[in-house]
């Protein structure tokens, strides 16, 4: 129960971070996903058998389930790699990263371009070409 409140915990924060608009926060919703991936593929393993998975005078019906284990570490290498991915991009990337204002920008501009209408943004209004 401990694990299940834990997970949804860290899925809840994740998802929260996940809806601001800033780089970093959306870096530390990813870590916060991952970990709560993580403890889901952990706790399919078996988390009420604690037996070491491969110790030589254990019950094989006690012994925990290794496969999981060994999905947890591939998926801590790959979360890891991809969140050093992710800082890269966040420091080497635009310092202004709000991307409704670009879009509005490139629809504007599309929209120009195809009615032969300068629009000004700054201004609200339009002009004619004539």
């Amino acid at each position: 129960m401990t694990l299940a409140l834990t997970v949804a915990l860290l899925t809840g924060g994740a998802v929260y971070l996940f809806t601001k608009r800033e780089m970093l926060r959306v870096i530390l919703g990813f870590i916060l996903l991952g970990h709560a991936g993580n403890l889901v593929l952990f706790a399919a393993g078996g988390s009420e058998r604690r037996n070491p998975a491969f110790h030589p005078a254990a019950d094989p019906s006690a012994m925990a389930d290794p496969l999981p284990q060994a999905f947890v570490l591939t998926a801590i290498v790959i979360a890891f790699s991809i969140t050093i991915f992710m800082l890269v991009l966040a420091v080497t990337g635009d310092k202004n990263d709000d991307t409704a204002e670009k879009v509005e920008q490139l629809d504007v501009a599309a929209e120009s371009r195809s009615d032969g209408v300068k629009h000004d943004p700054q201004r609200g209004g339009s002009q004619d070409n004539s």
